[in-house]
Parts: structure tokens; sequence; C-alpha cells
């Protein structure tokens, strides 16, 4: 993983520098002394991870994560308790350190930035043709999870995620629905709003401009309920 340091205390990005270079997983490109530093260069660099301090002069930690549109995982550190609570309102901080920071707790923060990483990286999709196409793998946790497919009852995009649901297990996926319609069998699935995909041989109930499948109701737009009613098989 890439990764920078932004504290406005020489000391600090010296120590945590050093403690990083613990960690093969990381590799740190850049230190800055101040937010406004680090935006310039995340203008035309990416990364993975950003240890952040939330106390430095003109330009707090908070005010950084906001003027970035596609945030990279956060881990803040500061010598403040106080801000615990405000961290949680970021998707994108995935740890809070208070300095002195110990290597056990760097190394647990360490393993939750993996994790999320690792995870929010975009679907790894394998079908095998020869056997019908009946199974794909996604990546979850540095593991291969094998999904069967005919075991799929939804597929639902929630703005860069998608929600994968089976008969027994869901999964969330950092993909495009695109991706996964394209994926899997045309004459099991279909597109019945911007947002879902249905297996529709697990349709229980229709009524009206939804469907039932397992417990969870999904509308049906009005532009694609009639290649819905095409594919029941009406008396």
């Amino acid at each position: 993983m890439n990764c920078i340091i932004i504290d406005d205390e020489e000391m600090a990005r010296a120590i945590m520098s050093q403690m990083i270079t613990r960690y093969p997983e990381l590799k740190l490109v850049q230190e800055f002394p101040n937010a406004i530093q680090a935006i310039k260069f995340l203008n035309h660099n990416a990364v993975d991870l950003i240890f952040l301090d939330i106390h430095m002069p003109d330009f707090t930690g908070f005010d950084f994560i906001q003027s970035l549109k596609n945030p990279a995982k956060v881990i803040l550190v500061t010598s403040d308790k106080n801000f615990a609570i405000d961290a949680f309102e970021y998707e994108c901080i995935v740890d809070y350190l208070v300095k002195p920071i110990t290597e056990d707790r760097l190394n647990k923060a360490i393993q939750k930035a993996n994790a999320y990483i690792f995870t929010a990286k975009p679907i790894e999709i394998k079908l095998n043709v020869e056997d019908n196409a009946n199974e794909f793998y996604i990546n979850i946790d540095r593991k291969l999870i094998k999904i069967e497919i005919p075991s799929i009852n939804i597929v639902e995009a929630k703005g860069d995620y998608i929600h994968i649901k089976t008969e027994s297990k869901n999964y969330i996926v950092h993909s495009t629905l695109k991706k996964i319609e394209d994926k899997l069998p045309k004459d099991l699935f279909l597109k019945v709003h911007r947002s879902f995909l249905i297996n529709t041989n697990k349709i229980i109930d229709i009524e009206d401009n939804s469907v039932l499948i397992a417990k969870d109701v999904i509308p049906v737009s009005r532009a694609n309920r009639p290649e819905l009613m095409k594919r029941l098989n009406l008396l």
C-alpha cells in the first residue's frame, strides 16, 4: 500500500515514518507538514492510505478530508481523544490512534486498513463457461469466496458498492451493476430497476410495481415491467 504522512510536527512524522518501515506491505511515498501541500500532491498522485494528524495550523485533518472528492483510507493520528466520535462521520477513516502510538495499536490499525483497502478493490469475477457458468469468485479479506450463481437472490447497487444477496449470506463488493450484469446468465437474471438485478426463479410474489424475493421487496420500473412479464410462465 502506498501511504503518506500529514503532520505539522517534524518529530511526529519521523516517529511514524520509522514505525512504517517495519511493515513490508507499506510504502511511504511522501511526508507533508501541512494539508495544503498534501492536497497539491494528491491532485496528481494516488495513494492507498493516509496517516493524518487532526490539529494543524489553518487546515485541520477534517478540513483536509472534506476537501477531497475521493479520499484514500485514513488513519487519524492525534494527541486529542475528543474527536473520536466525529471520526465516525467519515467513511474513509478506518482507525483513530492517540499519541504516543504503541506498536500493537498501530499493527491493529494497519490490519484494519489492509482489510478495507483490499475489499474495496474492484470485484474480480471468474466464470467457467465449460461448467455452464454456475459460479464466480469474489475477493474478500484476501480470500476467494465462491458464489453459486443459482443461489443469488438479488444484486443491489448502493453508491459505489454492490450488495450480492444469496440464499444464505450477503456480500458487499466495490463494483458496478453493469459489470456484474454482463457476467450473469441473461436467461436467469433481469434488471428490473436501475439499482436492482433479480433472479427471476426466486420471485415469490408480484404486486403492482414490485416483486417479493425472500424478504426483500424490489421495485420494478415502468420501463422494465414488460420484459419481466414476458419472463413469467403465466397461465
